[in-house]
């Protein structure tokens, strides 16, 4: 039999068949895809092969391979260094959810995550959401950081999940297709999946005070089926988002504004470092770039691993 999976709880998983029926299936034995060293090796989204067993009166199901699969999102896992986490598979667009504050997103980690869809073919969408809570001052700063990355190609919304500002644009772009929604804890992801759509009714959590953190509410990925034809992805909030398997010499093309100079540097090989007559380097002393999207840049060949929750905003050399 095929199927989608549509959850994970890390042993079971909850998949879906041709004619619309769910079941409830596991992994035998040792199951690992080739190449990847992942702590889930099935994930949503995933199109797989099942078979069903019988055992007194329930029907389970055991999975038995994954079909090909078209992209994934991956990430560092958060205690085991070289492990990675894959976070759903076969998306047609990931939709990141960041706010200024409460709690603050900061580009270092928008940038990684741009760099990984951009590294495994996923279109990225980035919504900015609580416009209705910032001051002037922050709205202006919201503003500036969307012309950012519209610059840079990226589509940028700005949304209330609460008062339905743009929502409706979101659920134009989501029609017909697989969509992801991801971001920090508290950004709001669930709040916007029930706006989008009120039937499913997903939990939320307040923002907590004392650490301007949101709680976490999902704890594992979960696909829902839309009544305006689209399915989404709601992923648990995220608070890191470690680079996987990009090579130093490759990463500059996963940043579309360094990607289009590259050819002009003097050398083919060129990090964009210490390298004389480096095209990206030139540019950023015409502040023809964005010195926070080279901070970010920086830190992700450096190995940084630590500080993609500090605000690089400001940071110049």
């Amino acid at each position: 039999m095929k199927g989608i999976v549509y959850k994970s709880t890390g042993s079971w998983y909850s998949v879906k068949d041709d004619l619309g029926n769910f079941y409830d299936c596991r992994i035998k034995g040792r199951f690992r895809i080739q190449g990847i060293k992942s702590t889930n090796p099935v994930a949503v989204g995933d199109r797989v092969i099942f078979e069903l067993e019988e055992t007194g009166d329930a029907v389970t199901g055991v999975i038995k391979a994954i079909e090909d699969r078209d992209n994934y999102i991956i990430r560092k896992s958060v205690n085991l260094s070289k492990q990675t986490h894959i976070i759903a598979a076969n998306i047609d667009r990931c939709f990141l959810i960041i706010t200024l504050n409460n709690p603050p997103t900061f580009t270092a980690f928008i940038d990684r995550f741009l760099v990984t869809c951009e590294a495994y073919g996923i279109e990225a969408v980035l919504l900015f959401n609580k416009v209705d809570t910032l001051s002037a001052e922050e709205f202006g700063e919201v503003k500036y950081l969307a012309e950012m990355y519209r610059e840079i190609g990226y589509t940028c919304i700005g949304i209330s999940a609460k008062t339905g500002k743009n929502v409706d644009q979101v659920k134009a772009m989501m029609t017909g297709t697989t969509s992801m929604f991801s971001g920090h804890s508290g950004v709001g992801k669930s709040t916007l999946v029930n706006a989008i759509e009120p039937a499913l009714d997903l939990k939320t959590k307040a923002i907590s005070d004392q650490h301007m953190q949101g709680q976490h509410t999902t704890t594992f990925a979960e696909m829902f089926d839309l009544s305006f034809d689209a399915r989404i992805i709601d992923t648990p909030g995220i608070k890191g988002f470690g680079v996987v398997d990009i090579e130093k010499e490759e990463l500059g093309d996963y940043f579309p504004e360094f990607f289009a100079l590259k050819e002009h540097c003097k050398f083919n090989n060129c990090l964009h470092l210490e390298e004389p007559k480096c095209a990206v380097k030139e540019a950023l002393e015409r502040d023809e770039l964005h010195w926070s999207r080279y901070e970010s840049y920086k830190q992700i060949i450096e190995g940084d691993e630590e500080n993609y929750r500090r605000n690089i905003y400001d940071q110049t050399p």
